[in-house]
């Protein structure tokens, strides 16, 4: 039997459609099927060397509507398509809006040995109905990715770069090469590699140390992160909430008392992440009302709004992924 690549559908701009072909921006996304998205992707075919290419339609969404429970789906999917022999890579479309969030998770709940096997998010910034669409590009370099013997983990791929989950951050609102894993100069990961023509360029930096070093799922509560999720929601419990608040110039607490006052034994507030100044800095006024939340059982983690760098000593996560860590932590407390 012929490898596989599967590819899971799950709505975005790369699906969507606008009245005119001329139209960019004002399109609604998450219009076309997986396999309807596929049939015209010049190159595809090329791309596959050999493989079989199979096709599900796990969502249909926007993806700034992406919730923890689709992205749960599309993790029991992934495990079950690369526990199979046959099955050589998976690649997901997705909406950029909420990507890094989903392959963040995606990174953290699967098994790492399953992670041997590539796991490819792609995108568009244009719908499929523009006259410069760019998701079929992406579509057809995200198959080549997936085939290729060096990917492992979980990457995302738009414009030609390709990313790893852990540092991928969507840096632009319109741009076609939207995503960025910051500048390998000033010490961040930087593109992991970039597929040009018909090959995928690898750069310096090493998967395997990346994943020694740096996998998250190295962490014991960790080690068995999907069944601690399925067997949690298969006990009806809710996720866990957290929430994001900004330090900014005259940041106040307000909002943090306000969400302990909104706060309900149904609805209890379980972990605030901060955006922090600098390197993780939080007003006098925000830090008070902080303290008070930690005496009343909130967990804190503190982040940097600034795109690179992270925090000195502490988390290079983004507040983004640094919420879904807190999330799986609190799961598993």
């Amino acid at each position: 039997m012929a490898e596989q690549i599967i590819v899971l559908g799950t709505g975005g701009t790369i699906a969507g459609t606008a009245a005119s072909s001329a139209d960019h921006t004002g399109y609604t996304a998450a219009q076309i099927g997986i396999a309807a998205l596929l049939q015209p992707v010049p190159g595809l075919h090329e791309a596959l060397q050999g493989r079989e290419l199979v096709s599900e339609q796990v969502a249909q969404l926007d993806s700034k509507d992406m919730d923890f429970a689709t992205m749960l789906r599309i993790a029991q999917r992934c495990v079950q398509h690369l526990s199979k022999p046959d099955v050589k890579a998976i690649v997901i479309t997705h909406g950029t809006d909420t990507l890094e969030e989903t392959a963040y998770f995606l990174h953290r709940v699967i098994p790492r040995e399953l992670q041997a096997k590539p796991v490819v998010l792609t995108c568009a910034m244009r719908p499929a109905t523009s006259s410069e669409a760019d998701g079929p590009r992406n579509l057809r370099d995200a198959v080549l990715l997936a085939g290729d013997a060096k990917a492992c983990g979980v990457l995302a791929v738009c414009s030609g770069d390709v990313h790893h989950a852990l540092a991928v951050q969507k840096i632009h609102t319109y741009a076609l090469n939207a995503f960025s894993s910051g500048d390998v100069a000033l010490g961040e990961l930087g593109a992991l590699a970039h597929v040009v023509g018909d090959r995928v360029n690898w750069g310096s930096a090493s998967l395997a140390d990346l994943d020694k070093n740096s996998h998250l799922a190295l962490m014991q509560y960790e080690s068995h992160a999907m069944n601690l999720v399925v067997i949690a929601f298969s006990q009806g419990m809710a996720w866990p909430r957290v929430e994001i608040v900004l330090n900014h110039a005259q940041a106040t607490g307000s909002i943090v008392l306000a969400l302990l006052k909104a706060s309900t034994s149904e609805d209890p507030l379980r972990g605030i992440v901060i955006a922090g100044t600098g390197n993780g800095t939080v007003s006098e006024s925000l830090q008070t009302a902080l303290d008070e939340a930690q005496l009343k059982g909130v967990e804190i983690v503190i982040t940097s709004r600034c795109a690179w760098g992270g925090i000195h000593d502490a988390s290079a996560l983004s507040a983004v992924k640094a919420r879904i860590a807190l999330v799986l932590k609190l799961l598993a407390s």
